[in-house]
């Protein structure tokens, strides 16, 4: 989905804590309690699938202590407090979550703070602490979509940062590390109360995405319907807890070709290797029923690396589109797994679920 102006809709917002939180300031021995409207915002945006991060300044120890005090620590997925550059603390925010600064919105009482990171990052919408009891009620805060995943996503995001602990902790040695995830993914068809999620995907997922189409759930719902198309959604799990939906494939069949039109993964599992094991999965089912496994793919600012992704699987462009260009801008560039290459191996470090009905 798009915010007003064409903007996505906002994923994160960064709170500063003194004066925009609460009332006062932490280190001046204020001990000051929340503004009656914040644990309000918090909570709407948050049942919204909207994140909650902070960006202050201060004593770390101590804010995060005020915050656990007002019984607040709970709403945010990440906390960055010290005396550092705002604008670069927003930017690692962007970064630990895996999501585009265009999706990040900053709320601060300084006005001089937010010239500071708007001028740095101007994709990042920034908001005066008078307006953090309207937000809920602006359209780039309102997503077409809140499905149960969705109000669950703090969670999420908060095991991912026990995730990153425990990676942090195996010493760099990578292959170790997603090892001992114990992942887990099953690939299934789109049940009637998946379809919301699925849409969303559609909506939210820019990064890995080979084409950006956008379905609704009427759309997938008659596609899953048809013959001549397949639906299929990816869960993850691992030793820390479950992902949830986190890819989504959608393939037209014909008697030659099994044709993605759009695949797409969450940038959430990004590191985990899950689109490669999807990709494979369904390269190695359009070869079984002989049909030409070929996708497309839409360039745009930030899926480059989607590209990448589906080269490595084995998809090579056809007719001579030039990789990573978009063939004259007149449609998708094509690209298929020819004949003579081996059917690509999936992760090792992932199991494989497949369920057909």
């Amino acid at each position: 989905m798009t915010a007003q102006g064409g903007r996505p809709t906002v994923k994160c917002l960064v709170w500063d804590l003194d004066d925009t939180v609460w009332d006062g300031v932490v280190l001046e021995g204020d001990d000051p309690r929340p503004f009656p409207h914040v644990p309000s915002a918090l909570s709407t945006l948050d049942a919204r699938g909207i994140l909650h991060a902070a960006v202050s300044r201060g004593d770390h120890d101590a804010a995060t202590a005020h915050l656990d005090a007002c019984g607040l620590a709970d709403w945010f997925c990440a906390v960055r407090i010290g005396w550092g550059d705002k604008a670069a603390e927003v930017r690692r925010i962007a970064e630990t979550l895996n999501i585009g600064l265009d999706t990040v919105a900053f709320i601060d009482n300084d006005p001089a703070e937010r010239a500071q990171v708007n001028a740095e990052l101007p994709m990042v919408r920034c908001y005066s602490a008078e307006l953090a009891g309207q937000l809920s009620a602006r359209p780039e805060f309102s997503p077409v979509h809140v499905t149960a995943e969705a109000a669950g996503r703090r969670q999420l995001y908060r095991t991912e940062w026990r995730r990153r602990q425990a990676e942090e902790e195996s010493g760099g040695d990578r292959r170790e590390f997603l090892a001992s995830l114990g992942l887990v993914m099953e690939i299934s068809p789109a049940d009637e109360d998946d379809l919301a999620r699925a849409s969303e995907l559609t909506v939210r997922t820019n990064q890995l995405n080979s084409t950006g189409l956008v379905y609704s759930e009427d759309e997938l719902r008659r596609l899953s319907a048809s013959p001549d198309h397949r639906i299929r959604l990816a869960r993850l799990q691992d030793r820390f807890g479950d992902y949830g939906i986190v890819g989504l494939s959608v393939t037209e069949l014909t008697p030659a070709e099994s044709v993605l039109r759009l695949m797409l993964m969450s940038c959430r599992v990004a590191s985990r290797g899950a689109s490669g094991v999807m990709l494979a999965h369904l390269i190695q089912q359009a070869r079984s029923e002989g049909r030409r496994p070929v996708t497309h793919f839409v360039p745009t600012a930030v899926n480059r690396n989607m590209l990448v992704t589906l080269r490595f699987a084995g998809y090579a462009p056809v007719g001579g589109h030039p990789v990573g260009a978009h063939s004259g801008g007149a449609g998708p560039m094509v690209l298929e797994v020819p004949s003579d290459h081996p059917d690509p191996e999936p992760g090792g470090h992932v199991r494989l679920l497949v369920r057909n009905a």
